[in-house]
Parts: structure tokens; sequence; C-alpha cells
């Protein structure tokens, strides 16, 4: 990693340690695989990022990361584009967007709306990943302290193939009421993402890769996955890394009633999985996630909710989005700065003095807004 000059930089209440008592492998730290040698675009100390604020509630809680950013001085300019999944017409400024994170290679982005009608264009959050092949989409499923749930230290990532799988996107109409939707699945592909998971396993201190599949039914496509992840976990033995594997549908329960047998999840169905992830632990306000390629990354909440319905309305909870920033702080080496906004994220959280109406804030009480929660997070600063 590339360390920035945070002296000359930060202000020195940036500095403070951590208090996170758990695992590194959270929000705080997450040791990914080096896979590049390609730095980040960087012009005088600073770093350059693409920002994609998304739509629904995503040019609100980026807006919360801008103005935590600009408090603690964070050495990044944003290159900002306003691509829109829910209106036509956006192909130009998507393009734009493209050319922005292939200049600079990583990125922050909320998500984007995709249509569900047949006549509406192909997932354009689908499409950055599979462009420029940032294969690996990792969630953070963890409890919070302060913040409790039916189920306590909870603690696992999910590691989903974005590239292919049920993600090629491949579909057509062979005859009128007939249609053919391909499932394609390679070996390298698929030794790819497994390796990452298990690389990921080795950095954090995770102790147990599970890895999650159909291949009781689709015996070829998820069969080559699963007799991938066999093979390849022989070579990780004498590492202590315990290995198994589940079927999605034992997976979805075990996930629900014993969601501690979990820590790494490596799969092809992390929609559904980190979705359940997500509601364990207090839901897709708080659950960070990134996307990580060869030579991009890019950052975004773990769960891909686009909460149109309190869009405008100073509810949303910016969490994620602040936490997800953090990663990418540490993808770029500023890892005091990611320290000290992400420990502050959690004592915000923790104290539960202020609470967005998702974890339970009762509007119309103070302390209930996306401004109040943002605001809480500087003043720990």
């Amino acid at each position: 990693m590339v360390l920035g000059p945070l002296a000359a930089i930060a202000r020195p209440s940036v500095l403070r340690p951590s208090q996170q008592a758990l695992r590194t492998a959270t929000t705080l730290s997450a040791g990914f695989p080096k896979i590049s040698k390609r730095l980040p675009t960087k012009y005088g100390g600073v770093y350059t990022v693409t920002l994609i604020p998304g739509d629904g509630i995503g040019a609100e809680i980026t807006d919360s990361v801008k103005e935590i950013f600009e408090h603690v001085n964070a050495p990044i300019e944003w290159e900002q584009y306003d691509v829109s999944g829910a209106t036509p017409g956006g192909e130009g400024v998507f393009k734009q967007a493209m050319e922005s994170l292939q200049r600079n290679r990583v990125g922050l982005k909320g998500i984007l709306y995709t249509p569900i009608d047949h006549a509406g264009h192909n997932s354009w959050n689908v499409a950055m990943r599979q462009q420029l092949d940032i294969y690996a989409s990792v969630v953070l499923c963890k409890s919070i302290k302060g913040f409790p749930t039916r189920h306590s230290n909870v603690d696992f990532a999910i590691i989903r193939e974005n590239t292919e799988g049920e993600y090629s996107g491949l579909e057509h109409q062979s005859f009128p009421g007939v249609v053919e939707s391909l499932k394609v699945s390679t070996r390298f592909k698929a030794e790819r993402i497994i390796r990452f998971a298990f690389d990921f396993a080795l950095k954090n201190d995770r102790k147990k890769v599970t890895m999650v599949h159909k291949a009781n039914i689709m015996k070829l496509g998820d069969g080559l996955y699963l007799n991938t992840f066999r093979r390849i976990a022989e070579e990780y033995k004498s590492s202590g890394i315990q290995t198994n594997d589940m079927i999605v549908d034992n997976t979805s329960m075990q996930l629900v009633a014993k969601p501690h047998q979990f820590d790494v999840m490596p799969n092809l169905y992390g929609a559904i999985v980190s979705n359940i992830g997500a509601a364990l632990v207090g839901g897709p306000g708080i659950v960070p996630g990134c996307n990580i390629g060869r030579e991009y990354a890019l950052f975004e909440p773990g769960c891909r909710h686009v909460a149109k319905d309190i869009m405008g309305t100073n509810k949303a909870n910016p969490a994620a989005m602040i936490l997800s920033a953090t990663m990418m702080l540490r993808h770029l080496g500023l890892d005091a700065i990611a320290n000290a906004i992400t420990t502050s994220t959690y004592d915000v959280i923790s104290t539960g003095k202020v609470r967005t109406k998702d974890m339970g804030g009762k509007l119309p009480r103070r302390n209930t807004t996306t401004s109040d929660f943002t605001a809480a997070v500087i003043a720990g600063l």
C-alpha cells in the first residue's frame, strides 16, 4: 500500500488510536490480496477518486462522506459523475464515469437503480464490474457494540464472484414465450475468486472458509466451482484454515439460525446471502462493502438498496457509505484517517444518542436524521 503524507495533512485529533477491540477484518482494516502494482492516481500528495453518488439516497449519504472528509482534510479530490439508472438517456454520463474510473483506478459509489421491465437497460452496477473486471465483491457483516440484534458477535465476510455465473447477464428469447438464460462458469474465474477468498482469510486471521453453491442441481456450473474449491483448499491445508461447503438453501437457514459458524464465504449467490447477513447485524444501513479487481477498486455499501422511498427526506443511515469510504482510505494507505473516522462512526452507533429511523430512531425526535448522524461523527473526530 502507498502511505500518504498524513502528518502534514491530518489534524492532530484525527490521529487518535482505534478503540475497536474485535478482530481487524472489519471496516477498520480489511486486508485484501495484493493483486496489482499499478497505483491509484495521485497528484501532489492528493488522490483523485471517482465519485458516483447513485440513485435514491445516494446523494445524501455521499454528501455525508464529503462533509466528513473535508473536516479531517483527507487528501482526496473528487471527480463526481451523477450517473442515474432511473432516467433514460444517461449513457453519455455513464461512459464519462467509466473513463474516470479507468484513469483514477479507485472510486466510491452509491447504488444505481436497475429497471425490472424488459424494455429497461441492463444493470449499470453489473456493467461497471464486468467492464473493469472488478471480480471480487466483499461484504462485511459484523455486530456493532451498542446496537443489539437477535444474534450477538456476528462477524463474517461474504465474497462474491461479480463477473460470471448468474451475473453473466446473457439471455434471449429463442421463441415467443421461451426464454433462455445462460449461466457462464469458467475454471479460471473460479480459481481466481476462491484464491482471493483464501488469501483474504489469511491476511485477516480468519479461521474458516465455507463455499456456498447449488451443485446438487447445477452439477456442471456450480460443480466446477465446488470441485475447484476442494482442489485449492488442499493447497491451504498447512495454513490451518478450516474448510467446508454448503448448499445455498441450507446456508440461508443456517445464517438465520447459527450465524457464528460462518467466517469467510465465497459464493455465487452473494446478493441473497449479503441481504440475510445485513438483517442479522442491523440492516443495510450499517453494512459496508467493496469490489476489487486486478487494476481497479470500487467501494460501495454492501447491500444493493437504492431506498427510493426515503429519497430526499434526510432519513437515510449514512453509516454503510461512511464505513465503505474508510475501507477506500485504507486501500489508499491512509490508515490513520480511516481509523479515526471508523472509530467515531462506531462510537456514534454504540452510544445510541443518534439513531436514524432504520436503527430505531423515532421521528420527529431530534438526532434521527442523516445530518444529525453526520454531525455526530464529525464531533467525535
